[in-house]
């Protein structure tokens, strides 16, 4: 709070002790009908203002809670605060007056003295309890504070005397009414040049040819400036340098970030859709609802369910803790995140500062900020499918046609029950064959006892490393040692994989002891040991992307003796995994199932998946293996773990069949045969994969005591903020309304016209990037710990006109632009400088530096290289690898058109830093930055000096120059001037250019001017 509104709360304090009708100071707490509001006028705003912050709510500090008056009388750890009528005999008093309370700022003597005769006079009491955000205080926000107040249409201030005709639109009648309060001066228009290449950056991100500069200047027409204004708005690059804005907001990355990383191969779908949202110019309320509940809202619509990318936008840890409490801890800091971003990026209030205790300076309770998570808790991150009518069909399609193939599948395991019966009575004379029924053909088996090839279909095995084929069984030392077999003929889709193995030790992580994967090992499914939870059995796949948790018991003998081990995989997802013929755990729904290709998969031993290496090495001996080409059932599963594996070929049975049956069965064999071709091509008809939100049954929140998930204190029903002037928190719902209850009413509310936080946060946000500092200087922060608005009344009416044009975001952006505030010269006045040198009070339009992308894009279009293909999947310039658990992006510098986009097409991994870009301060995306850091370090200079991108895009600059200009070094300069600066080169420049380029050539004066302020600045 600022000097001069701290003497204004305290004189604000005393005068109304003077006003007419209230009580005066000399008869306070004397007239006993008036005492009751004497405490809420006086004592009530004091205990507020100075102690409530450490003694209310759940944990008051001390034990003493001074926010309802029982409590207050109970006192805390050291006895009874207050006797009444005795302050000489009252705890608080003592420590009132002896200053202890309040500890870091003590009362004034005149406080002081307030408290003194409020407990001499029994220690009346108002309102009980006390609302610590009533009112604001020096030390926080209250209700009372400007930004939660409801918008109000201020008057256009009337402009006479020497500025009256300077002004082009509202907007410059409020910022010269501020100007002349501090005895300002307006600059003048700029020059077009200047005007015409701040314009394109600003709307565009992207320098003007030297065509369009000129054509600008040329044009006497008086709406020659208003006709480029439109033509940008209207431009594709438009979203694209607006959507880089709102994604440094909404902390976009393209991977999870945390230990493991893993590359989100489809986040860019979100992206894509704010890009094609503001420039279809989408109403700011249904842009912001459908990031919110799109999903919910338009569940058909494609790119509603896209725009749910924002809610789970930011990183996710996907190393799952052992500990139920540290799940549930982990549970509610990715929540925190989720709900900082949404209060933050729509309401400019930091409601995660609420977690633990009330807000220390906002007026948000701790019951508040759960309320709001209890809004978003069924919010789950992970992939989904697109709606997609083809795909729809073509799902009821496969699920009849399925349907018929198990039927007749049905019909064959009943024909070949008799031939296993037969089978296994002339294998085991005398055997019990009552089992024989649920003894199930596999498609591949090994017996690694007595060789290493596949013992139905012929699968070589090749052995690597130090992989040993023994009498026991293959023997791997978890060193580069593995079993490799030749492609599988056929597909794979639902499948059971099973082997008997015997571990070397129980300590060793992340081995694989029989894996399905593609051949370019990218994707697989595996039996794995120990790889997320130690000692435990998992359902390995890539970047976990079907692996959870069995809550299985700790693995605890197989380094004694051989286990078997299973994994079944149904067609709707579901894996199911066994030991010794015991369900392990509990089985989960998994993303979908992975469909292998025929001739494309292969089948591994010891080895996870890929290249050996890391912890994907198994130490220990398989005996046998099976793999089958359906979903075995528990009793299947059992019967396979009690006859220790055995299996029948196809030949054995058929031998057993008479004439009759063997036409029968091969009759059957056909129609599989058929219907599998048919179901493949049905498989291969797939909806398209989007990261975004999830929808979970979000169950019953609770008050978290500390914000310790170990604490709970109560049940909390979803809603939103009291304090926010004319909107009410309280969405009606119950404790455990679904996702879809929830999420939906928590759009509305946010996003609700009478809501002042929505459209005032997005007014200064728009303002900001236009001026590099927002009329609030804090774009994520409205409260009290943010900065102070500079023009309040045109922060309203700019408010109120985006609400009145239907929320039109290319509305508010044209207001801004055509006003000749935006249009005002950067050139600088030493008086004006002195008195205002942060430009608060807009006396000039401040020179800002291009952003990273920006730069790196200026560079390909002065070139002639930028590819300007809109939307699409992007591009990667970086080498991604799986190490040790962990995903590593290693920079690297492509050639080629596709690498040529805009640097917002790029593959954004949080651990996949561009040197370039990083060095220009482009933000880590694991964190949310409203407002760019724009530094200047030596290695800005030598980065755009020595990078090969900038060395390689010189010279096509330099090709680009000779290629319009000619063999004239005076004209390529010319030319090379007007390309880079929007203008030619002065005299003095042309020479010294000339002389530059004969000694060093046209590429190098190419660097050179790429490398100067006036490129990065645009003024």
């Amino acid at each position: 709070m600022h000097a001069g509104e701290k003497v204004w709360v305290t004189l604000a304090l005393f005068l109304g002790l003077a006003l007419p009708g209230l009580s005066r100071a000399d008869d306070l707490f004397e007239i006993p009908e008036r005492m009751q509001a004497d405490f809420d006028r006086v004592i009530a705003p004091l205990i507020a203002g100075h102690c409530l912050d450490c003694h209310a709510g759940l944990d008051p500090k001390a034990g003493l809670n001074l926010s309802r008056r029982d409590l207050t009388f109970q006192g805390g750890e050291t006895g009874a605060a207050v006797e009444a009528g005795k302050p000489d005999e009252s705890l608080l008093w003592q420590y009132i007056e002896s200053d202890v309370m309040p500890p870091e700022h003590p009362l004034s003597a005149e406080e002081k003295q307030l408290f003194r005769r409020w407990i001499a006079a029994g220690a009346p009491w108002g309102t009980d309890p006390i609302d610590a955000f009533s009112k604001t205080t020096e030390k926080r926000a209250g209700y009372d504070w400007w930004s939660l107040q409801a918008l109000q249409k201020p008057k256009v201030p009337v402009v006479t005397g020497e500025h009256e005709h300077w002004g082009k639109n509202p907007i410059d009648a409020f910022v010269l009414r501020r100007l002349k309060e501090h005895g300002l001066q307006p600059r003048a228009e700029a020059d077009r040049r200047a005007l015409i290449r701040r314009l394109y950056y600003s709307v565009i991100g992207l320098p003007p040819e030297p065509e369009e500069v000129e054509a600008f200047v040329e044009d006497n027409s008086a709406d020659a400036y208003e006709k480029i204004v439109d033509r940008l708005l209207a431009s594709p690059h438009y979203g694209e340098h607006w959507a880089r804005h709102w994604l440094d907001v909404v902390r976009f990355g393209e991977s999870n970030g945390f230990e493991r990383d893993q590359p989100r191969e489809n986040a860019w779908h979100y992206r894509n859709w704010v890009i094609q949202a503001l420039n279809k110019d989408l109403p700011y309320d249904q842009f912001v609802r459908l990031q919110l509940a799109g999903d919910l809202l338009k569940p058909d619509n494609p790119g509603a369910v896209k725009a749910t990318g924002f809610l789970v936008a930011g990183p996710h840890d996907v190393v799952i803790p052992q500990s139920t409490l540290m799940r549930a801890t982990m549970k509610q800091d990715e929540l925190e995140d989720i709900v900082g971003v949404t209060a933050q990026t729509f309401l400019g209030l930091t409601v995660n500062c609420a977690r633990c205790h009330d807000h220390k300076f906002d007026p948000i309770g701790q019951q508040e900020y759960y309320q709001f998570a209890a809004a978003l808790s069924g919010v789950v991150h992970g992939e989904r499918n697109l709606p997609d009518p083809a795909y729809k069909r073509a799902q009821q399609a496969l699920a009849q046609k399925e349907k018929t193939l198990r039927e007749i599948q049905g019909q064959i395991f009943q024909l070949e029950t008799v031939a296993r019966k037969r089978v296994l009575a002339k294998r085991n004379e005398g055997a019990d064959t009552t089992e024989a029924s649920l003894v199930s053909s596999p498609i591949a088996a090994w017996d690694f006892r007595k060789g290493t090839d596949d013992l139905v279909g012929g699968l070589s095995g090749t052995l690597h490393g130090s992989a040993k084929q023994t009498p026991e069984g293959l023997v791997l030392d978890g060193n580069r040692s593995f079993l490799k077999t030749a492609p599988l003929p056929e597909v794979l889709g639902e499948k059971t994989l099973e082997a008997w193995v015997k571990l070397s030790d129980l300590q060793q992580r992340g081995g694989g002891v029989l894996s399905v994967q593609t051949t370019d090992g990218n994707i697989f499914d595996a039996i794995v040991f120990g790889e997320q939870q130690p000692g435990h059995w998992l359902a390995g796949s890539d970047h976990f992307n079907r692996t959870k948790s069995f809550q299985g018991p700790e693995e605890k003998t197989a380094a004694e003796k051989e286990v078997q081990v299973a994994l079944v995989y149904a067609v709707d997802g579901t894996i199911t995994a066994y030991r010794n013929g015991a369900v392990y755990g509990s089985g989960y729904r998994s993303k979908g199932l992975q469909t292998f290709p025929a001739g494309k998969t292969e089948v591994l031993f010891g080895l996870r998946h890929g290249s050996p290496g890391g912890n994907r090495l198994l130490k220990g001996v398989v005996s046998q293996a099976r793999l089958y080409d359906r979903a075995l059932t528990q009793e299947e599963i059992q019967a396979s773990a009690r006859w220790g594996g055995v299996f029948f070929s196809q030949e054995e049975l058929q031998a057993t069949l008479n004439e009759t049956q063997r036409q029968q069965w091969q009759r059957l064999r056909q129609q599989c045969t058929r219907l599998q071709a048919e179901i493949k091509k049905l498989q291969a008809v797939q909806p398209v994969k989007v990261y975004a939100a999830l929808s979970r049954d979000p169950g019953v929140s609770h008050l978290l005591r500390r914000g310790s998930v170990a604490a709970p204190a109560g049940v909390v029903q979803p809603g939103g903020l009291e304090a926010i002037e004319g909107l009410d928190g309280n969405l009606q719902l119950a404790a455990d309304s679904s996702d879809q209850e929830r999420r939906l009413k928590f759009a509305n509310w946010v996003t609700d016209a009478r809501n002042p936080l929505f459209a005032r946060v997005i007014v200064n946000r728009i303002w900001h990037y236009h001026f590099g500092q927002g009329l609030v200087n804090t774009p994520n922060d409205f409260g009290f710990n943010g900065g102070r608005c500079s023009h309040p009344e045109l922060l309203d009416w700019l408010a109120i006109q985006l609400k009145e044009n239907d929320w039109s975001l290319k509305s508010l952006h044209r207001e801004i632009l055509l006003s000749a505030t935006f249009r005002q010269s950067s050139e600088v006045d030493s008086q004006a400088i002195q008195v205002d040198a942060d430009n608060r009070w807009l006396w000039r339009k401040s020179p800002q530096r291009i952003e990273a992308e920006s730069i790196r894009d200026s560079i390909l279009k002065v070139a002639g290289k930028l590819n300007p293909e809109v939307g699409g999947r992007g591009y990667q310039d970086v080498k991604s690898y799986f190490f040790k658990g962990t995903q590593f992006y290693e920079p690297l510098d492509p050639v080629g058109e596709k690498f040529n986009r805009r640097s917002i097409y790029r593959f954004s991994a949080r651990g996949g830093r561009h040197p370039l870009l990083e060095t220009f301060d482009c933000p880590d995306p694991s964190t949310t930055t409203p407002d760019r850091a724009s530094t200047t370090t030596p290695l800005q200079a030598l980065a755009l000096m020595n990078d090969s991108f900038v060395l390689r895009m010189s010279d096509q600059l330099a090709a680009r120059v000779k290629q319009r200009s000619g063999a004239d070094t005076g004209q390529q300069v010319i030319e090379l001037f007007e390309l880079v600066y929007q203008r030619p080169p002065r005299p003095e420049e042309a020479a010294v250019s000339r002389e530059f380029v004969s000694q060093h050539g046209l590429s190098a004066l190419c660097r050179v001017l790429l490398n100067s302020n006036e490129f990065l600045y645009v003024n």
